[in-house]
């Protein structure tokens, strides 16, 4: 039986993978990894079905000693420090979990002789500062990273570059643009914008939104999207390669709220939190995923307006769990 190991299981995109693997690939025998602090929510529902693992992408032994155990065929590598915000708090941190958890990663595989086909979910934050010109960003646009993250996944991005090239690694990165569905961490703007709007709703809050910047422009991809051109990477993609994964169309933060607050029961009052701005922010990622799609055949099947319905009602049904726990 096939086996995958999916690093970051317990998070967003990595517990939408895992149900995506369970539901369309049978065959496939999926493994997870967790840290002892890991929060569990998002797998709950996943029970006996899939086969966890501790381990620390910070501590080799752990990832050797799994590894060992698994041999997987396919390794999707999701695990990092992942909030642009925290990486100014934190770039040590960030930098030390991203870049380092990567290469004890590959030096584990190397150590085992194993040949597992990796994707390293790389980000479109890796562009950085992008001039209109350069719109729709395609894989040859230069990278210019504007935060610690964006510089620690343009580490990992190379990294795999650079491991294929020396070592013949099967690593196939995938510059993902944002993507956004139920699940999200609260701390992500779609995410967020809904948890305030579900809170007000409820009565839990005055009814008032707290933003940032409103100019920037994103592309926005459903998560379930998303992972399902994981799986076409590691199984269509060519190693070596790195490759947008994008819905090609942009739209700016402030029409994402007003397509949020048009979905609301409630009138609401915008204002804008100093707190919630950046030191530096990328003001505009649209993708070009034209290689991706032809490489794997994939298209996004998920409307924007859909993925933030469901953002939304995730939202309204977790804070009437909490109110009734």
């Amino acid at each position: 039986m096939t086996r995958a190991l999916i690093t970051g299981i317990t998070g967003f995109a990595g517990s939408h993978l895992a149900d995506y693997l369970l539901a369309e690939h049978p065959d496939v025998e999926v493994f997870g990894i967790y840290r002892w602090r890991s929060r569990m929510e998002n797998i709950e529902h996943l029970d006996s079905k899939i086969r966890l693992r501790e381990a620390d992408l910070r501590d080799y032994t752990s990832l050797h000693q799994v590894l060992d155990e698994v041999r997987p065929s396919y390794i999707f590598h999701l695990a990092a420090q992942s909030y642009v915000p925290s990486s100014w708090r934190a770039p040590t941190e960030t930098l030390t979990t991203n870049v380092s958890g990567q290469t004890h990663l590959f030096e584990a595989i190397r150590a085992l002789e194993i040949d597992p086909v990796v994707q390293i979910a790389c980000s479109s934050e890796e562009y950085g500062l992008v001039k209109p010109e350069e719109t729709p960003i395609t894989e040859l646009n230069p990278l210019r990273p504007l935060s610690p993250y964006a510089v620690s996944k343009v580490a990992q991005d190379l990294l795999g570059y650079q491991y294929f090239q020396s070592y013949g690694l099967k690593a196939i990165r995938t510059r993902g643009f944002n993507h956004t569905g139920p699940r999200r961490g609260p701390v992500f703007v779609a995410s967020n914008f809904s948890q305030q709007i579900a809170s007000i709703e409820a009565g839990l809050r005055e009814p008032v939104i707290s933003v940032g910047n409103l100019t920037a422009i994103r592309d926005f991809t459903d998560v379930r999207d998303m992972v399902r051109a994981y799986w076409l990477a590691v199984t269509r993609g060519k190693p070596g390669e790195a490759y947008n994964i994008a819905s090609g169309h942009g739209i700016t933060i402030q029409e994402l709220l007003d397509r949020l607050l048009a979905m609301s029961t409630v009138k609401v009052e915008v204002r804008e939190d100093p707190e919630r701005l950046r030191p530096s922010d990328v003001e505009i990622l649209v993708g070009d995923s034209s290689k991706f799609r032809g490489d794997t055949g994939w298209e996004p099947q998920i409307t924007l307006e859909q993925t933030l319905s469901d953002l939304l009602d995730y939202w309204r049904k977790r804070l009437a769990k909490q109110a009734q726990g």
